[in-house]
């Protein structure tokens, strides 16, 4: 039998070449798809790959160029110093718009409005303390060791107008009581820095050198506060009227001061050309400026003005004539008038201004009003109830009300007792130096300190978010007139049975009235809000890289990248650092090598466990090299 060639059987085993080929190419398209396949969660090898991928793909301006140009080193490094300068230069201006933002600035909106107008309140004081019978025998003692005092400082001799009866009353009344008390706290006069007590029967010397003033001293006469005055007519009135509020906190009851005569005070009242009524006002005492009479406090009814003008708003005629008063207290005739919103209360002394007998007064009103943002805006109140400072008041909150509540507060702590001008706190009593003897020293020592913000009411005491306020503009002119006049109080006369004795300071006349429909609004908001900044903050991003908001998370995913390459990094050096300081290899290591390098070490023999991997064996085909043999060529050739 004839056995085949061995070359014959050799070459019916292989691949046809074509097949050989199309199986590597097959081969090497899946190994590269392997190879390019992306998975779930991949992370680079180094900082250097991680930053070219990123300046390569990015979408940031200006990033390319730090990685397109690595032959030329200038060109590389002037694009970097532009680009972390550009991006410095960015930073900055947002510096800039967050302290802006967080300044928590406002703009001002200004709005006029046209609406038929609530007329605010009007309070109108005699401008003159009355002498009320409950203190009527106190205040002839005072007058008379106040007309003594003047005879003794300057030589003057007041005349008293009464009976000898009456006047031998007093000064036996005066050396029982009140006398004490006025000797205590007696009139001095100053020159340079010495204080000298003059006798009664003290030599005419030259009065401009000398200052006038009293001293209070402290209850164990160990320390005194000197109260001066470069005015002699100032001095005096200060000392008489810390006397005359002793007199008026004796009093058990303020209502024995209630002593109300509208109709001797104001003539006539009028509003929108009809006549006012009891219903119209409320009455209450001031101690400086006698009988006050409030008009439209009334909230359940108030008046309202359609139409602005002289002959739409409030009339009165007053009597300003001087009967019965007090002339040492009040040195001015007239009146005294305040414009103020309701529920608010009168204070004459800051917003009130006099009228002149035997003039027309017309005050022009104009309505504002303010409208602050509270919050991190202004530190304005809402309604006080987050200041630190009892409203002592029984009406809504302002700032004049919070500073004189505190101040109060603060007498009261300090002196034990209530400056009588002021609302009295709960639990306590005015101050009266028959009680109190040296409240008037402490009284002064504590204004000083209130004066000079050392109380700290100033700065607790905060405006109100929202406010009223009433611009005025005031006009004169005579009134009556000379033409006019005798008729004028001939009628008065008759109907309010006035009996004039000075015709020219008599009496007042007073209007009262808007000046135009519209009224002013002054309201606050936001100058930068969020949206606002973030607007700013993407044009100065636009301005510099002329990017978007995808760009800014291109840039936190680096900075994410380059957060876990560090911890990556971090722990295969913490772990390679552990594992050359152990004394004995890691329990079911898989490193081969390792495993080695310790066996080979030891002398006695230790269990290990090897994890065999099995491989299934290539083909006897695929173990040919891909592409043409040489054997192939030659058996070809």
């Amino acid at each position: 039998m004839g056995t085949a060639p061995r070359g014959g059987s050799v070459k019916e085993g292989k691949m046809p070449a074509e097949e050989k080929t199309g199986q590597c190419k097959q081969e090497a398209e899946q190994q590269q798809k392997e190879d390019e396949k992306e998975g779930l969660i991949e992370f680079y090898g180094s900082y250097q790959e991680l930053f070219q991928f990123f300046c390569s793909n990015t979408t940031i301006h200006g990033a390319i160029r730090l990685v397109c140009s690595k032959k030329n080193k200038m060109k590389t490094a002037f694009w970097s110093v532009l680009f972390f300068l550009t991006f410095g230069l960015m930073y900055w201006q947002f510096g800039i718009l967050y302290r802006e933002y967080f300044s928590y600035p406002v703009n001002l909106n200004l709005n006029l409005n046209s609406d038929r107008l609530t007329f605010p309140a009007v309070t109108l004081c005699t401008l003159n303390p009355y002498r009320y019978s409950a203190i009527r025998k106190k205040l002839d003692e005072l007058d008379q060791i106040t007309h003594q005092t003047l005879l003794d400082l300057y030589d003057y001799n007041m005349s008293l107008a009464r009976s000898d009866g009456s006047a031998q009353f007093s000064r036996r009344r005066t050396s029982r009581s009140l006398l004490h008390h006025v000797q205590r706290h007696p009139l001095r006069r100053q020159k340079r820095d010495n204080l000298v007590s003059l006798p009664e029967n003290s030599p005419s010397v030259d009065k401009n050198d000398w200052k006038i003033g009293f001293v209070l001293c402290s209850e164990n006469n160990e320390d005194c506060f000197h109260q001066t005055y470069s005015s002699g007519v100032d001095a005096v009135r200060e000392w008489y009227s810390f006397h005359y509020i002793n007199i008026l906190a004796q009093l058990p009851d303020a209502k024995d001061l209630d002593e109300s005569d509208f109709e001797n005070f104001i003539y006539a009242c009028r509003f929108n050309e009809a006549t006012c009524d009891k219903a119209n006002y409320t009455h209450f005492h001031h101690p400086l400026y006698g009988n006050c009479y409030t008009f439209n406090d009334n909230s359940s009814s108030l008046w309202t003005s359609s139409l602005p003008g002289i002959n739409n708003g409030l009339s009165l005629v007053v009597r300003t004539e001087q009967n019965d008063f007090i002339p040492l207290l009040s040195t001015v005739t007239g009146a005294r008038v305040m414009v103020h919103d309701q529920n608010e209360p009168a204070f004459m002394d800051d917003g009130g201004f006099n009228v002149r007998p035997g003039i027309e007064t017309s005050i022009s009103m104009r309505k504002e009003m303010t409208e602050r943002l509270g919050g991190s805006y202004s530190d304005c109140t809402e309604d006080g109830s987050d200041v630190p400072v009892q409203n002592l008041y029984s009406s809504r909150y302002t700032e004049q009300v919070c500073i004189r509540s505190c101040f109060q507060l603060n007498m009261v702590q300090r002196c034990s007792c209530a400056y009588y001008f002021y609302p009295l706190p709960d639990g306590a009593e005015y101050c009266d130096y028959t009680k109190h003897v040296a409240w008037g020293y402490c009284y002064y020592k504590l204004l000083a300190e209130f004066k000079a913000d050392v109380l700290g009411c100033f700065h607790k005491c905060r405006k109100p978010c929202k406010m009223t306020e009433y611009q005025l503009s005031a006009g004169y002119s005579r009134w009556p007139s000379a033409v006019s006049e005798d008729w004028v109080f001939y009628m008065l006369s008759q109907q309010n049975k006035y009996n004039i004795t000075s015709k020219r300071n008599g009496v007042a006349k007073v209007n009262i009235f808007f000046e135009e429909w519209n009224y002013k609004t002054n309201g606050e908001s936001p100058a930068f809000t969020v949206v606002t900044l973030l607007s700013q903050l993407g044009n100065q991003w636009s301005l510099w890289f002329g990017s978007s908001v995808l760009s800014v998370m291109e840039l936190a995913e680096l900075i994410l990248d380059f957060i876990v390459i560090t911890f990556i990094l971090v722990f295969r050096w913490c772990r390679s650092k552990r594992w050359h300081s152990s004394p004995e290899p890691p329990p079911n290591s898989h490193d081969n090598a390792a495993f080695q390098d310790e066996a080979s070490g030891l002398g006695s023999p230790h269990r290990f466990t090897v994890e065999a991997v099995v491989t299934t064996l290539p083909s006897y085909n695929s173990l040919e090299p891909c592409g043409p043999s040489k054997d192939g060529e030659m058996g070809h050739e």
